[in-house]
Parts: C-alpha cells; structure tokens; sequence
C-alpha cells in the first residue's frame, strides 16, 4: 500500500462488499476524535464536497441514534439514520447505517505521537450486484468526506 506524503491519503481499498479509506492527519488523536464526536464539528465535514447537513438526532452512545439530511449542491436531499453500536474513547466508533445503503462502518483512531491515523471501514450488506453500483459513488464520497475532514482540522489549528 502506498501512501502519498504531500497529503497523507492512502488510496482506498475496495474489496468484494467493503471500502476501507485510511488517512493520516496532522492532529492529535483527541482532536480528531471531537471532530468525530461533537455536531458542531461533524456537522461542518460530514459528507461530499459541496454537501451540507442538518442534523435531527445525535445520541452518540451505544444505542443513540444520528439521524441527519446531506443536502446536494444541486439541491437533492438524502436523509440518514445510523445507530451507535460501540463508542470507546478516543479509540473507536462503531455505527450501523440504517436506510440504504446497509452497511457496518468503523472509524479506528490511531495515535501517531501527534499525528491521527484513522482507518474508516464501511462492510455493506447490500449483494455484490447492487454494492458494484453503490461503490461508484460511496468511495469517491467517503474519500470527499476525508478530505473535508482534514480542512476542518486544519481549520482549528490555526486558530
């Protein structure tokens, strides 16, 4: 696996019904977590390039819910649900995506001494066929997703 050092991104890997998107960023392993875990930080990254999001729900703890709507820049509405399966500071979540597509995503936070590598792991239960149409879309927006991730970070270290 090789992994480009201007960015830290590392190519996704895509396997049989699974995406696995690995990124090392530039912050501490407790700054990446909160980005992960307060809504006033998810709610400025999560999702696609030119996405927004309106949170309804965020329980963050095993049995809470998030439920929330992306907004398309070309003004489409995608409402989703996931519920919390495991949350272990600052070292794991685990949620359960609950509209379709179906999937089990894990979100691993390793510490680097001061640097975060996070390891986001969505296992989809959808069949081969439907997740080879479900793939076009969900690896270059899960790799959007984490780019949007890192320029938030990189918007709180300046400050």
């Amino acid at each position: 696996m090789s992994q480009n050092n201007a960015t830290n991104k590392i190519p996704a890997q895509v396997g049989e019904r699974e995406i696995t998107i690995t990124r090392v960023f530039d912050a501490s392993r407790d700054l990446v977590f909160e980005a992960w875990t307060k809504e006033e930080h998810l709610s400025k990254w999560w999702g696609p390039q030119g996405f927004t999001t309106t949170f309804q729900k965020f329980d963050m703890k095993p049995g809470g819910t998030w439920q929330f709507i992306m907004h398309s820049p070309d003004g489409v509405d995608f409402p989703n649900t996931n519920d919390f399966v495991e949350v272990v500071t600052p070292e794991r979540i685990v949620f359960k995506h609950a509209v379709f597509p179906h999937f089990l995503a894990t979100a691993i936070f390793e510490d680097l001494g001061g640097k975060t590598k996070l390891t986001y792991r969505t296992v989809f239960e959808e069949t081969s066929a439907t997740f080879d149409k479900v793939k076009t879309y969900a690896v270059p927006g899960a790799e959007q997703t984490m780019d949007r991730l890192e320029e938030h970070l990189a918007s709180l270290s300046q400050k």
